[in-house]
């Protein structure tokens, strides 16, 4: 397709906020898509040019941009600075300063959409010297040669800025109206391949039930409901029920293919390399050619054997120098708890106890290493209510509750998981507005509003300041400042709007109705508890947990 025609797409999309329309305007434009084509062309809808799953970056920061859309328009560095302070998005500076370019120079070219994805593919690529001047002269060539609409969006999907309203559901629901094919098995393809672009391709060329479990490639990893009790546990599964241990670790899945173990998160980061005892613990422990498990990742204290915090653990995840030493600091002992592949078959669709009977078989626990959850099961109340006062006494953060007969759902809040904890649950929330301090913290972005999810919406639900720390380990004032930094879109004053990339876990007294945020709600007393940067966005709390939060908090209990 030719680039300017999807630029045409763009500006269609952004004019709306209907999701249906959005998914129709996208259907017409698969519809026309050629087999070669379609997969490059989702990954541009969706705003990115790999998929969701490739590690890749293409690692240009704002300040290249400025010097390229200098270099494009042939005006001075320091004036575009100051239209984008004005403006807070380099893709309308650009639009505003091509328009205005009066050198002969700037010719349109009959670029395709495959040219701009190839072009800003190799951004990522580039290393050794001259680097910078290389990456200037890709984006440089491509804004010029464009049209100034054109280089607008060129420049938002460099940056991974691209916000014209397209989530999951939308691409989902537009791939399965474009061919006509059932919305659950094209989101069941892409729980599996993490990649729309590639179901895309397959559904257009007829393959689409073709897909399956691949060890070696991250997926989409099955996710809890919250419920309020045991009762309302046994409500939701029936009987008789699992009950596990829920351990304050990172989830971690772990694949082997061909004798080669790899190691990634929930938001299907590879942190092999992080981890080389936890792969060794795997090498030795677990019989298999080849297997994908899911696991707790659960800091160990070396002398006393307890659980220590996520964020502490945490820590390890963003390690990449002094490896053993961190090892020998913060050891970890992982907690099997699922197997989703086993040698050649997919088990996705076995039922939870016979997955679990066949991890018994295969994983040789070894304590402060590799184990297996501690588990249950039953259909007495008491019993239940008897194993999730032992999980808190043992001080882990509760306890899963899991129908015996359900299967493994990648990607989905369904009903064969629950959670149960005996506090308010804290909500995982994405930042999207941040604030400079005063006095000694004037530099810093400290105080942070922080929003949940409905369907593609972000909806707003308070401000949080307290639980960062000056010095210390975990959440401090100077991480989350050059976290954020590089996000912001927009400054107002003493405030900024950033991308929604930094998720937080946070905790509070109690969550009260209130009209000064979108979402309807607040947080009374909020305080940051954790930097969650293991979890993607699509997997922070939403609307439905924060009213059932709401309507249970009163007369309860906390610790």
């Amino acid at each position: 397709m030719e680039y300017l025609k999807l630029v045409k797409v763009y500006k269609k999309l952004e004019a709306t906020t209907k999701r249906l329309e959005k998914t129709e305007i996208i259907a017409n434009v698969l519809k026309e898509a050629s087999a070669k084509e379609i997969a490059n062309l989702v990954y541009l809808i969706e705003g990115r040019v790999f998929p969701e799953w490739d590690e890749r970056k293409i690692g240009f920061s704002d300040k290249l941009m400025i010097k390229a859309i200098a270099r494009a328009s042939g005006e001075n560095v320091k004036n575009v600075g100051i239209l984008f302070n004005r403006k807070g998005d380099l893709g309308l500076v650009a639009e505003e300063l091509l328009k205005k370019k009066k050198q002969a120079t700037l010719v349109k070219k009959r670029f395709m959409t495959d040219n701009i994805i190839e072009n800003i593919r190799k951004l990522a690529g580039l290393t050794g010297g001259g680097t910078v001047e290389k990456k200037i002269g890709i984006v440089t060539e491509l804004l010029t040669h464009t049209s100034p609409e054109g280089a607008n969006y060129i420049i938002k999907f460099t940056l991974e800025q691209l916000r014209i309203g397209i989530a999951e559901g939308i691409v989902r629901d537009a791939i399965a109206r474009a061919f006509n094919k059932d919305v659950d098995d094209v989101e069941r393809a892409f729980n599996l391949t993490v990649d729309y672009g590639k179901v895309a391709e397959a559904v257009k060329s007829g393959k689409l039930k073709v897909f399956d479990l691949t060890p070696g490639r991250p997926m989409k990893l099955m996710l809890a409901i919250l419920v309020e009790s045991i009762a309302e546990g046994f409500e939701a599964l029936g009987k008789p029920m699992q009950l596990e241990f829920k351990l304050d670790g990172f989830r971690l899945q772990i694949h082997k293919k061909s004798n080669e173990i790899k190691l990634f998160t929930r938001r299907m980061e590879d942190v092999t390399k992080q981890f080389p005892d936890a792969v060794e613990y795997v090498k030795n422990n677990v019989k298999g050619e080849s297997f994908i498990l899911d696991c707790e990742a659960v800091g160990v204290d070396k002398n006393t054997g307890k659980y220590r915090p996520f964020q502490e653990i945490s820590q390890r995840i963003r390690r990449k120098y002094d490896i053993e030493e961190i090892i020998k600091k913060l050891p970890v002992e992982l907690n099997i708890f699922d197997i989703i592949y086993y040698n050649g078959k997919s088990l996705i669709n076995e039922q939870l106890q016979e997955r679990r009977n066949l991890l018994e078989k295969v994983i040789k626990e070894n304590k402060k290493e590799i184990i297996l959850t501690k588990k249950i099961i039953t259909s007495d109340e008491k019993e239940a209510k008897d194993f999730f006062k032992k999980a808190l006494a043992s001080g882990v953060e509760g306890v899963m509750l899991k129908n015996l007969k359900s299967m493994y759902k990648p990607g989905r809040y369904v009903g064969g998981w629950c959670k149960l904890k005996s506090v308010l649950e804290p909500l995982d929330l994405v930042i999207v507005k941040a604030e400079y301090g005063e006095g000694k913290r004037a530099k810093m972005l400290s105080s942070y509003t922080v929003a949940c999810q409905n369907d593609e919406k972000l909806l707003e639900i308070g401000k949080v300041s307290t639980g960062v720390k000056e010095k210390a380990v975990g959440v401090t004032y100077d991480k989350m400042t050059k976290l954020l930094k590089p996000l912001i879109t927009k400054e107002e004053g003493k405030g900024v709007v950033v991308r929604p990339k930094v998720v937080i876990e946070v905790g509070y007294e109690e969550i009260q109705k209130s009209p000064s945020y979108s979402s309807g709600y607040a947080l009374r007393f909020p305080r940051v508890l954790l930097l969650r940067e293991e979890k993607p966005i699509d997997e922070i709390s939403d609307i439905k947990t924060v009213e059932k939060i709401y309507k249970s908090q009163r007369g309860k209990k906390r610790r």
